[in-house]
């Protein structure tokens, strides 16, 4: 029996033929008919958490250096009951959550094709995940949900290249300082959400000195030095879990302030390490390079 198409679904149909994300949603959907993803179950443990480094706007769905392996890596987990993500583009205190179901995503980017204005990510309803995460803060840390807020680009952009069904609850936590041992902290009550088959995922980009920028880096995709040995930097850092070296980002990494003129793009990191079992074990690397001159760095912490 045929069933309606979703709101998502109708908005990807009107996605030419010929552009990358299509012929992406088209192996996706392939793939899915030829082996669906394996949703989590008890017996796989914790899911990891995560660190994405998102792109610029809507950029990762015209390039397949982004959609490969993204989707990759959402393939290479079991398909997580839910994902709590942490964006750079929510910075809010007191601590706030999105809509359980928002009607509209936040097209928080300008200067694109108008194609990607029509995108949806239309997930199933959040409000569980809403409970219990609230349910995980101290009695003295007021939590505010908001009732109409919905993803932004540093939530939905990678995760409907991750996971382009839309079939998983998506709720998106404000980060509420720049501190790193306050994120840090953020994180370790988030822990718990991982033995659920919760998906826990910072969202930022391990450089993104955009005002530093030159023509070359578009055009030719080459790394400005101050990118490069900021990648190096926190490359060899998380290799060592060295986690105090993380946190003194702002005076120990080369290259800065000209890789993060402003750091809400690296803080979602420490959420992310403080959501695993032990901040101070060495990640996985899962995606890295340059997309304009930006490293995209970007791990899994078990």
């Amino acid at each position: 029996m045929p069933t309606t198409p979703t709101t998502t679904q109708v908005a990807d149909a009107r996605i030419p033929a010929a552009h990358p994300f299509a012929g992406h949603l088209r192996r996706a959907q392939a793939l899915e008919q030829a082996a669906p993803h394996r949703t989590w179950t008890p017996e796989d443990g914790p899911l990891p958490s995560l660190y994405v480094s998102h792109g610029g706007g809507p950029m990762p769905f015209a390039s397949n250096d982004w959609l490969d392996p993204l989707h990759d890596w959402a393939r290479s987990l079991p398909k997580p009951r839910a994902i709590l993500v942490v964006s750079a583009h929510w910075e809010s205190a007191p601590l706030s959550l999105s809509a359980d179901r928002p009607a509209d995503l936040v097209y928080d980017f300008g200067g694109f094709d108008p194609l990607y204005d029509a995108f949806r990510y239309d997930t199933p309803d959040a409000g569980d995940l809403a409970r219990t995460v609230a349910g995980l803060m101290p009695d003295t840390q007021q939590v505010h949900q908001h009732t109409r807020r919905g993803l932004d680009h540093g939530a939905w952009v990678p995760l409907k290249i991750m996971y382009p069904s839309a079939d998983v609850p998506v709720l998106q936590l404000s980060l509420p300082t720049e501190d790193p041992d306050e994120l840090l902290a953020l994180g370790q009550r988030l822990r718990p959400l991982r033995e659920s088959g919760v998906l826990v995922v910072g969202s930022g980009h391990m450089t993104h000195g955009l005002p530093f920028l030159t023509r070359e880096n578009f055009t030719q995709n080459t790394a400005p030095a101050w990118s490069v040995d900021f990648d190096a930097w926190a490359a060899d850092a998380l290799a060592r879990g060295d986690v105090a070296e993380l946190a003194r980002f702002r005076d120990a990494a080369p290259g800065m302030p000209y890789a993060h003129p402003t750091v809400e793009h690296f803080t979602p990191l420490f959420v992310a390490l403080g959501a695993a079992t032990d901040p101070a074990a060495p990640v996985t690397t899962m995606l890295e390079g340059y997309g304009v001159g930006l490293s995209r760095r970007s791990f899994q912490a078990a």
